[in-house]
């Protein structure tokens, strides 16, 4: 695909149609790499973006409790000495 390269205040660019940006799930930020005589422009994945409020949240609410028990009756531990 060509593109063409604007001026964009004291820099340059090129604009990427909203398409590609839906396609490739763009939003704010990519990636850009220079490897080999190319540009190569990656999304951005941060798909744990968010958790630490969403737990801070849980905490609040005592929705942080294990479902079910980390140490069970029936354990040998003296087998793992």
């Amino acid at each position: 695909m060509e593109v063409q390269v604007i001026k964009i205040g004291n820099s340059k660019g090129f604009r990427i149609n909203k398409a590609i940006l839906e396609r490739y799930n763009i939003t704010d930020k990519m990636e850009l790499i220079l490897e080999k005589n190319q540009m190569i422009l990656r999304p951005i994945s941060e798909p744990r973006k968010g958790w630490d409020i969403a737990f801070q949240e849980m905490h609040k609410n005592g929705d942080d409790q294990l479902m079910i028990d980390d140490v069970f009756e029936d354990d040998q531990f003296e087998e793992w000495k």
